[in-house]
């Protein structure tokens, strides 16, 4: 940190009470938004916070003027958050921000406009990302993590305030958003459900009158719900809305809705391009789509074993361990073809034998009756049509349609 005088501290103190005072007089949301921003680590902020180090009397400068002291409950302890974050003092730094926070919630709730909109996404964001770095503090110090909880607390008293009728209410899918992201990181996404159902039934809200940034995300992490859920369909739904909506310059954005779209797609068996994995860096779905393409379950297992961690992280991993009956209806489907291109008469004839010898090239060693289970399975799953010939080993393929097309709508490259 650079020196500073206690005059130029003086003045950068004074002049950021003088820029607070006139974006609340003015109601000029975009200035008072800037100057919420506490980790954004912006130069003007982080040289008050320098300032704040050296003059320790800001209290007494907010109390003694008329026009700083009616907004002194949000002031004193945002000014002491600046302070504590430059200094390194995570805990603190969230401690007084939270305080702060409160004190705004309960001047936001007197403007009857919605003009503090965006100071007040700020706010939201800012709870999140400080509590989650105070509570890193906490466990490095051997300390309970707990202040992410209580930033989910408080976003849930934000969440009450917009959600009410009036021109607020377009708030409510961001601090919804922001709260998604707090369950998700805590791992109590069944907290979520509420927050859900206020938003999709409540008859005040409607959908496409919140921003595009917001109704991207919160379809983002409600189609990551129905993949945990394994409600395929209704995940495929929702994340196919939110890579349709999502600003296409923004890549990062786009490579993560797709590490989820993607095995949903699979699952419902569409397979995307190579180009799509290529273009997105999403190289970790190379060995499963091949796998899925050429009927090769050992591909696909290596595939899952050579990325488990990532795949267990992002929580994907169960839904692309049960695309092996895929992997199979693949295999039996070309040993189908090939069979068609010799005797197209007996083509639906499809011999265990031949099945466990294509399995046994693939250096997968199964048994005719292991076989047997696993394409009983296929049929009653729908995934082929047709019935076995028990005595000679054989599953007779439906004439008409032996592989049905499962439902879903492609990935576009």
């Amino acid at each position: 940190m650079a020196y500073v005088s206690m005059g130029e501290a003086h003045r950068r103190i004074t002049e950021y009470l003088e820029r607070f005072s006139d974006a609340v007089l003015s109601q000029d949301g975009a200035a008072l938004r800037q100057l919420l921003a506490v980790s954004f680590n912006s130069p003007a902020l982080l040289s008050l916070a320098d300032g704040l180090n050296v003059f320790q009397d800001a209290n007494r400068l907010i109390k003694q003027s008329d026009k700083y002291v009616q907004h002194s409950e949000i002031l004193v302890p945002l000014l002491r958050s600046f302070q504590s974050y430059r200094l390194g003092h995570l805990v603190d730094a969230y401690t007084a921000f939270e305080k702060s926070a409160n004190a705004f919630i309960q001047e936001f709730r007197n403007w009857e406009s919605a003009w503090a909109l965006e100071a007040l996404y700020v706010i939201a964001y800012e709870i999140r990302v400080l509590a989650e770095r105070a509570d890193r503090e906490l466990a490095s110090n051997g300390k309970t993590p707990e202040k992410l909880k209580g930033a989910g607390s408080f976003l849930m008293k934000v969440f009450g305030v917009l959600a009410g009728k009036g021109p607020k209410r377009v708030g409510a899918l961001y601090v919804t958003c922001q709260l998604f992201k707090i369950y998700f990181k805590l791992g109590t996404v069944h907290l979520c459900r509420s927050v859900i159902r206020s938003i999709e039934t409540a008859r005040i809200f409607d959908f496409e009158e919140f921003p595009a940034r917001d109704k991207v995300t919160y379809m983002y992490y409600t189609g990551r719900l129905e993949v945990l859920n394994e409600n395929f369909l209704a995940a495929d739904q929702k994340l196919s809305y939110a890579i349709t909506h999502c600003n296409p310059d923004h890549e990062a954005n786009t490579r993560m809705i797709l590490k989820y779209l993607i095995p949903v797609k699979l699952s419902i068996g569409i397979i995307p391009k190579d180009s799509l994995l290529e273009k997105y860096k999403l190289v970790e779905y190379r060995d499963i789509v091949q796998a899925l393409r050429q009927g090769d379950l050992r591909l696909l297992r290596c595939g899952l074993q050579d990325h488990e961690n990532r795949f267990l992280r992002s929580g994907v991993y169960l839904v692309l361990e049960k695309l092996e009956l895929q992997v199979y209806r693949r295999l039996i489907k070309k040993i189908y073809i090939m069979q068609k291109q010799k005797d197209p008469n007996k083509a639906h004839q499809v011999k265990l034998e031949v099945i466990v010898k294509a399995l046994k090239w693939l250096e997968m060693d199964m048994d005719i009756d292991e076989v047997e289970c696993i394409v009983a399975i296929l049929i009653y799953k729908n995934l082929i049509k047709g019935y076995f010939a028990h005595k000679s080993k054989v599953v007779v393929l439906s004439k008409q349609d032996p592989f049905p097309k499962l439902n879903g709508k492609p990935i576009n490259s």
